[in-house]
């Protein structure tokens, strides 16, 4: 009986040993994604007109990093928050644990080289060298045109300093330390040029894809384009995004160019009021207002790309109302 007592202690403090080598191994060596370079970004007047339509209408920086109001139906930013963060990630909206949107403005990031934002936003390394949770889509900026991420970053600098500090984000064990996995070293490609409608359609869409496909615990999950991921609203409702394949019974296979096109137009017209939304009133986090700042050939562009990604078949139902 001792001995086999003794058998399982030695078992027991190996198993210890493994597990605590393995949190240690994915607490203190990752992410390993290199040092920030060297980067200085020139502020010019052609760069900072490119990262300000980049953030506000094809990146969707000013999304998450702005105080958007859900009074309004797809909640527009409230103005004079751009860059200021503050949105809070949780356990509410079906996250592993709490992730506060950080300040971008030169407020916060005064401290910051151009070369530690570049690797945040690229790699989803902060400036002390911890992860970020990829709620944050760097994992789709990696393979962007550095030129654009430098355009970028060329005008955050340019924004209004606002001071708002904020709590650090904290994930729960053990996402905390299978995040540090998620970092990968930037792999940036030039953007396509503009003449090939279809690649440089895949390149606009880089939002759409982040939103559209389904993801849990920060990993995809679901078939890219194809909807599902949940977004859990304020009053208890839960929104979906929809199937954007070329599907034609559950995506928008059905839909013609035109009809793609007036979906985002209605926002971009100056005479046209967003509804006032309330609690159980259906509400949508699809950002309208600034999608809808593309340009009609871009979002020509975007249409012509969708409808080569393979079809899938996936009814998502839009939208679940809070429970009595």
């Amino acid at each position: 009986m001792k001995k086999l007592l003794r058998i399982l202690l030695y078992i027991f403090i190996l198993i210890a040993v493994l597990i605590g080598g393995a949190l240690a191994y994915l607490g203190l060596a990752l992410p390993n994604v290199g040092k920030a370079t060297d980067l200085k970004v020139e502020i010019t007047p052609e760069r900072v007109a490119r990262g300000e339509y980049l953030a506000k209408h094809v990146f969707m920086c000013a999304d998450c990093h702005s105080k958007r109001d859900w009074t309004k139906f797809s909640g527009p930013i409230t103005p004079g928050t751009l860059g200021q963060g503050g949105e809070v990630f949780s356990e509410l909206l079906g996250l592993p644990g709490r992730f506060v949107v950080p300040n971008i403005t030169p407020h916060h990031l005064k401290d910051w080289t151009d070369g530690e934002i570049f690797r945040a936003i690229t790699t989803g390394v902060s400036k002390d060298g911890h992860a970020l949770f990829p709620v944050m889509p760097y994992q789709l900026f990696r393979i962007a045109d550095s030129l654009d991420i430098i355009s970028v970053i060329a005008y955050i600098r340019t924004l209004q300093p606002i001071n708002t500090p904020y709590e650090k984000s904290k994930a729960n064990f053990p996402v905390n330390f299978i995040m540090n996995t998620f970092p990968q070293k930037a792999a940036l490609t030039p953007k396509p040029d503009t003449s090939d409608r279809i690649a440089y359609g895949k390149y606009l869409s880089v939002g759409c894809m982040k939103c559209h496909t389904a993801e849990v615990d920060g990993k995809v999950v679901g078939k890219p384009y194809a909807g599902g991921s949940e977004f859990k609203m304020f009053d208890g409702g839960v929104v979906r995004s929809m199937n954007i394949t070329p599907d034609k019974e559950t995506g928008i296979g059905g839909w013609t160019k035109a009809e793609f096109l007036e979906r985002f137009e209605i926002y971009n017209d100056s005479s046209y009021v967003l509804p006032k939304v309330g609690p159980g009133d259906f509400q949508t986090v699809m950002p309208w207002t600034m999608y809808a700042g593309l340009k009609k050939s871009e979002l020509e562009d975007i249409y012509d790309y969708l409808r080569t990604v393979p079809p899938v078949k996936n009814q998502v139902i839009k939208y679940s109302p809070p429970p009595k």
